[in-house]
This record gives C-alpha cells, structure tokens and sequence, in this order.
C-alpha cells in the first residue's frame, strides 16, 4: 500500500512544471504579454525557475488559465476574478481547476451551438471518432443533430473531452450522468424550497440580486461539499494502490 507522502509524490510528478512561457501561451491561447500580466496581478502563480533563468509552467497553469478565460466570458471584471480566485482552496490540482471552470460555465445561460462533426473536432483540438462523439453524447456535450451534424454545449465541451481519456465504460458514464442529474435536481428544488421564504418577503428587483449573489455562493458550497463526499466515498469502494 502506498503511503500519503508517496500519493503525494506521484500527484507532483504528474504536474511538474515542463512548458516555457512561450509554449503555455501557445496551449492557452493567449499571448505572452497577457500571462506576464497575470503574473503580476497575482491570477497566476509564478513560475519554477530551472537552469538559465528559465521559468517553467505546468498543468496547474494551464488549467487556471482556462477558468480564467471563462470567468471573462462570464463578464467579471479583472477585481472580480482576483477575488473568486483567491477564495479557491489552496492547491487546488489541474482537474480540480477544470471542475470549478465547468461550474462557472453552468452559471452562464445554455451555450448550445448546432455544428458540423469538422467544426467540432476545431472545437474540440483533436479528430473525435464516433465512440468519442458517443461518449460526449452520454455526458450530454452533445446531442447528434442528423448525420453529419451536433448540437453542442459549448460550456462543457472542454471538460467532456478531458474526459474522453478517463477509462470508463460507455454505461458507467451513463449512468454516472443519470446519477448527477438526479441529485442536482432533487438538492435544486431543496435548497428553493429553503430560500422560499426568504423570496415571498422581498420586491421583484431585491430577489434578482439575491440570486445573482446566492447561485455562485451555493454552487461552490455543492462543490466543495460533493469533492469531500466523493473523495470519501471512492476512499471506501477502491482498492488501494500497491
């Protein structure tokens, strides 16, 4: 069995820093100048420095600059993001990151764009073969629109494909998926029902606000909450590493 050190040890490995500036802005999308100005206004942790003076970035990098981006997409300002960013759990790992950026995209009214199977795979980064294309559809990326066409939801989109690599059979996603929507539903109306009173007594611009301030809130209460229960659950039903 290995030990917490050990785990710990593979986690950094796997996220050691190995991309220079030039090539996290190529993966990003963003230029230089941009990251460089994260830097400095703290969005973005510095860099490991190795030989020559060079810094290095890793995953963790990369992952946050995504959330990043759809943070903008989402319309909060620069101070916005600095705030929502320095609320996060500290170390926070790469897929974690991609977790929190697919809450915030949920935030966001429905995204669904109709596409050629071409323009998904440009959306997408990489050609997608009918069993990822199925794969996507089960998690509810896509849904098949004819032969040669989707409807995708452009939030989710780059979450689901990190997913594709996951080793995970077409029914358990399913049924992963079933489960997820079956629970966020039943802890939606909940929480609706506890909030009710609290509606009833305000003026319609009063409760706009109130929801405006209270969904990010409890989505990343639901969050927090759902990575603890998950990481206990799996602790119980895995066999542990050798």
């Amino acid at each position: 069995m290995t030990t917490d050190i050990e785990n710990r040890g593979d986690a950094d490995a796997a996220r050691t820093p190995t991309l220079t500036v030039d090539e996290l802005a190529a993966r990003a999308g963003v230029t230089v100048r941009t990251i460089r100005f994260y830097s400095t206004r703290g969005l973005l942790p510095p860099p490991v420095i190795g030989p020559r003076r060079v810094g290095h970035y890793g995953q963790d990098h990369l992952a946050r600059l995504a959330l990043i981006e759809e943070l903008q997409h989402q319309g909060m300002t620069l101070a916005a993001i600095e705030r929502y960013l320095e609320q996060l759990p500290a170390g926070l790992s790469p897929h974690e990151l991609a977790i929190h950026r697919a809450v915030v995209a949920s935030w966001a009214p429905e995204t669904v764009e109709k596409l050629t199977r071409h323009e998904l795979d440009g959306r997408a980064g990489r050609a997608l073969s009918d069993e990822d294309v199925a794969r996507l559809a089960a998690m509810g990326v896509v849904e098949r629109d004819g032969d040669e066409a989707v409807r995708c939801d452009a939030g989710l989109l780059r979450l689901g494909v990190q997913l594709l690599d996951v080793p995970l059979s077409l029914d358990a996603i399913v049924a992963a998926r079933e489960v997820l929507v079956e629970h966020s539903v039943a802890a939606a109306h909940e929480l609706a029902r506890v909030f009710q009173g609290e509606v009833a007594e305000r003026a319609a611009q009063d409760v706009k606000s109130l929801s405006a301030h209270m969904q990010p809130l409890v989505v990343q209460a639901l969050l927090t909450t759902f990575q603890r229960s998950l990481r206990e659950a799996l602790a119980d039903v895995l066999p542990p590493r050798e």
